[in-house]
């Protein structure tokens, strides 16, 4: 059984296309930071020893997504970030990272720290989920 598309030169959906790829240039040589991304969680002490929460320690319980990433000699002011609901976009005149998002984030309010000592880049975004009611209940 064949579908059939709308135009028949297309070789794929626009939904099918992650977002943000249209900015993965394969002609840029820079080459890509190393970083890391964790799940974080907002407790209070009723959390922590009363248990009063329906909260546990999987990243289904986390409202945060932290990106932290290594970008040696390098100056605040060099690095461009681009945050979309999906993609985070970073370039500095070295290094370059088009990153697709596990969960969808709220690009609007999201936060950047270069912690220049470390020479890291710490950018703290809230996930947008759907059922999150069901978790933060």
């Amino acid at each position: 059984a064949q579908v059939k598309s709308e135009n028949s030169k297309t070789i794929w959906n626009t939904e099918e296309v992650p977002e943000g790829s249209e900015f993965d240039d394969t002609w840029d040589t820079r080459e890509q930071p190393e970083y890391e991304i964790f799940f974080k969680q907002r407790v209070g002490t009723e959390d922590m020893f009363l248990g009063m929460s329906r909260k546990d320690s999987s990243t289904a319980c986390c409202e945060d997504l932290v990106i932290k990433i290594k970008l040696p000699e390098t100056k605040f002011s060099d690095i461009t970030l681009d945050l979309q609901d999906k993609v985070l976009d970073l370039r500095t005149p070295q290094k370059k990272l088009l990153l697709h998002l596990p969960h969808p984030v709220d690009s609007k309010n999201g936060k950047a720290h270069f912690l220049s000592e470390e020479e890291i880049l710490e950018v703290t975004l809230r996930m947008i989920r759907e059922f999150d009611y069901i978790n933060f209940a």
